[in-house]
């Protein structure tokens, strides 16, 4: 998904709350199992006891659960009614709704573990036995509940699937990018059966949401992508963070705006400002219900520009510069310059924004990532150039001119890959496609990050701002986010937004550094604090990254939502779209990311079944992705960590990351495992000549997947290496290969570390960062 999620487009920035910053999930499992119950025993005898009020009560409450989570409270969604067996349903679907609605309500009481649909029918009545059947087979297929990273969601087909993965029973799927959308997809795809490939482009997963490991040896989470969470209630994110137990932090309303001069901005005009900006947009609502079809062709710029001319607000230069603040905060919701920013459609995924606080996930957003790809082949280094599609299938040509064939293809590019063109369709996409493509707006974030010796500004806010007075350089360096309560480290990030994220660009990076330094010492100077030179730093360049060409999507003067919706249609059956740009509903965030990746998994496995009960050829993953013949010895020849029996290769640009994936290999001696403990060697052992020892004392090599932050563990444990052992197989249940089975199951493994190992061997870094210590 996209760099950073935007926050409300109106501001948001309240009085401080008496709510504590960190967000506790608990509070919402304790409300929804005070009506659930704590197990399906309870929740049986109780519902079968409850008085009409009290079942009407519960009836409300679960109608509330699924109108947050994008259902309507009385209703079928769209892609509902056509999908139901039986056509009484969809006619008369009150019962189906409220069964419905309780199974999704049940799902998110507990995430973390499957929802069978033995488990509804213990707490609904025998009459709607069929409708449970219906409800259950539409929200599991369609992704709505049983979803998830964790270990209850393998991304492998449950025993009881009907597709087993065998190339007679499911379809082989490439999906094109390893982003939250490419991710999402794959691991469902492969829970329903089916055979998935990832070609990603990095040598990393993610896509635009990276989180970077800085600071020197004690390396802190920076988030140089996607990082807030925007809105809690009923976001998917926030059911991957549960799953995995992860702390979110509740990001703090007040946000204090600074003078260029670093002086304070007064609090009663900060609220007068407030209150202009929010009723400029107001009226800007009004005036394209008045202009009708003629704001079609108009920008909120444009149109927001001659109201405040027209009520005579904003007129002194003190008041013009907070105004211009709220203008760069918008224009970093939408990733665009209000003069691009479509007057008639701007805002129209207001109506379906989630609920709730934002919130930061401690450690990163990078730990979403690595449990979403834990599981799931992905090829990395893979740069697509040409996709060909036919009724028979794909064919995927990479740089280098590899060639992948498949049953059906996902490609979740972003938006700004498809306008630059730089992927071939064969045949061309067609018309309706590439009149989107070409009128969806895709813009520019940018962000100055750095790591600091310690935490010099206010530690109770997590944002601030910072005023221009210039207004065509609103957006450069206008707001300030603090992560020191979730990355680590003294972590603080500039962002800068709208026309001057397109200028930022062509900046250099130290003169970048201390531009925002003179800003922070401006503020912080008269205050009598000393602000120290960074550890680390880094500047993005989102918009001149190849895989990327941008942060996210708008709609821009020309467009309408309808174009994301015509960006997801799918081609024949066999080329599918996702990404955040494909979601109408959720477009620029994260969780609009995932959603879409669920959203087309769920069509890929519909189509798949046309296929599979057709004649038409079907296509097997190449074989050849098995590594060549001494690639496993090849890898560990220069390991990344070594300690006694154990040694590490991992598959990541930065080895350092605790996230960071990889293998491990242990190497044991034959003759203490040919022989008891203690026990001395046999007659005919001692009598043997020294070539036959050697053979019988030579090393046999046991492998596992792990990750950086597991290896880092079994170096830091007081044990020996026997204790070591029996740490990963026995407390920590990593499961240990030979030689065959680790090129098997991990192939893809194995080429990543390969690439990765290259790559950082050319001392190559990503080329949309540039960094300075």
């Amino acid at each position: 998904m996209s760099p950073p999620p935007s926050p409300p487009r109106r501001s948001q920035r309240r009085a401080a709350a008496s709510r504590p910053a960190s967000y506790d999930e608990s509070l919402d499992d304790a409300a929804l199992t005070a009506y659930l119950g704590d197990a399906p025993s309870r929740r049986v005898r109780r519902l079968r006891r409850l008085s009409a009020e009290e079942r009407q009560r519960e009836t409300e409450t679960e109608a509330l659960i699924a109108l947050s989570l994008g259902f309507p409270i009385d209703d079928l969604l769209p892609e509902e009614r056509p999908l139901l067996p039986d056509p009484q349903i969809a006619d008369a679907p009150n019962d189906y709704i409220v069964v419905r609605n309780h199974i999704l309500a049940s799902w998110r009481a507990d995430p973390g573990a499957p929802l069978p649909r033995a488990r509804v029918l213990e707490t609904v009545a025998a009459t709607y036995d069929h409708l449970v059947a219906a409800a259950h087979a539409f929200l599991s297929g369609e992704g709505h509940i049983n979803f998830g990273v964790s270990a209850a969601f393998p991304a492998a087909p449950p025993p009881d699937a009907a597709l087993q993965g065998s190339p007679s029973s499911s379809a082989s799927v490439l999906v094109l990018g390893a982003g939250l959308a490419g991710l999402a997809a794959a691991r469902q795809l492969r829970r329903f059966g089916h055979r998935v490939l990832v070609l990603e482009g990095r040598a990393r997963p993610g896509g635009r949401v990276y989180t970077a490991r800085l600071g020197g040896d004690e390396a802190v989470a920076v988030e140089l992508g996607g990082s807030v969470i925007t809105g809690i209630h009923a976001n998917p994110l926030g059911v991957l963070a549960r799953q995995l137990s992860v702390p979110l932090h509740k990001v703090r309303d007040r946000c204090p705006l600074y003078y260029p001069d670093g002086r304070t901005v007064e609090t009663w005009l900060d609220r007068s400002i407030d209150l202009v900006f929010n009723t400029l947009l107001d009226h800007a609502t009004r005036l394209r219900e008045f202009l009708n079809e003629a704001a079609e062709k108009i920008s909120l710029g444009e149109g927001i520009e001659k109201l405040r001319r027209l009520y005579h607000v904003a007129t002194t230069d003190d008041e013009r510069m907070v105004l211009d603040w709220h203008f760069a905060n918008l224009e970093f919701s939408n990733a665009g310059c209000l003069s691009e920013l479509s007057l008639a459609h701007w805002d129209q995924d207001d109506p379906y924004e989630m609920g709730g606080d934002h919130c930061f996930l401690a450690g990163g957003n990078s730990r979403l990532i690595h449990a979403l790809c834990d599981g799931v082949p992905v090829l990395y280094e893979k740069t697509v150039k040409q996709i060909e599609h036919s009724a028979d299938g794909v064919s995927v040509t990479v740089e280098g001119g590899q060639v992948f064939q498949a049953d059906m293809v996902l490609c979740t590019v972003p938006l700004g890959v498809l306008k630059s063109k730089s992927i071939v369709f064969d045949p061309e996409l067609p018309e309706q496609k590439l009149g989107a493509i070409e009128r969806l707006g895709f813009g520019s974030l940018n962000k100055v990050a750095m790591v600091f010796p310690h935490v010099f500004w206010d530690e109770d806010i997590d944002t601030f701002g910072c005023l221009n007075k210039e207004s065509s350089k609103r957006g450069e360096y206008f707001l300030f986010y603090s992560y020191h309560t979730v990355s680590g480290g003294a972590v603080l990030i500039a962002l800068v937004a709208g026309e001057a994220a397109l200028e930022f660009e062509k900046v250099d990076p130290v003169v970048a550094l201390h531009r925002v330094l003179a800003i922070l010492r401006g503020i912080y100077g008269p205050k009598g604090v000393t602000v120290p030179d960074p550890i680390q730093s880094v500047c993005t360049r989102w918009g001149s990254d190849p895989f990327c060409c941008g942060s996210y999507s708008h709609i821009r003067v020309g467009s309408s939502g309808a174009d994301y919706d015509i960006l997801a249609e799918s081609v024949n059956d066999r080329l599918f779209f996702a990404g955040e740009a494909t979601n109408r509903a959720y477009p620029a965030t994260m969780h609009g990311a995932l959603l879409s990746g669920l959203r087309e998994a769920s069509k890929i496995h519909r189509a798949a079944e046309s296929i599979l009960n057709s004649d038409q050829k079907k296509y097997s993953l190449p074989k050849s992705l098995r590594p060549p013949n001494g690639a496993l010895e090849d890898i560990f020849s220069e390991p990344d960590l070594a300690f006694g029996r154990f040694s590490f290769v991992f598959a990541s640009m930065t080895p350092e990351d605790p996230e960071a994936p990889g293998l491990a290999r242990i190497s044991l001696d034959k003759s203490l495992l040919l022989q008891p403990k203690n026990q001395e060697p046999k007659e005919d052992q001692k009598d043997q000549d020294p070539a036959s020892e050697k053979i019988v004392a030579e090393s046999l090599h046991l492998y596992a997947s792990v990750s950086r932050e597991l290896a880092d563990r079994l170096q830091n444990s007081s044990n020996d290496d026997t204790g070591r052992l029996g740490l990963l197989c026995k407390d920590l249940s990593v499961k240990l290969m030979g030689y065959d089975s680790t090129c098997d199951v991990c192939s893809d493994m194995i080429s990543s570390i390969l690439s990765a190992q290259k790559a950082r061997k050319r001392l190559q870094r990503p080329k949309n960062f540039k960094i300075s210590s």
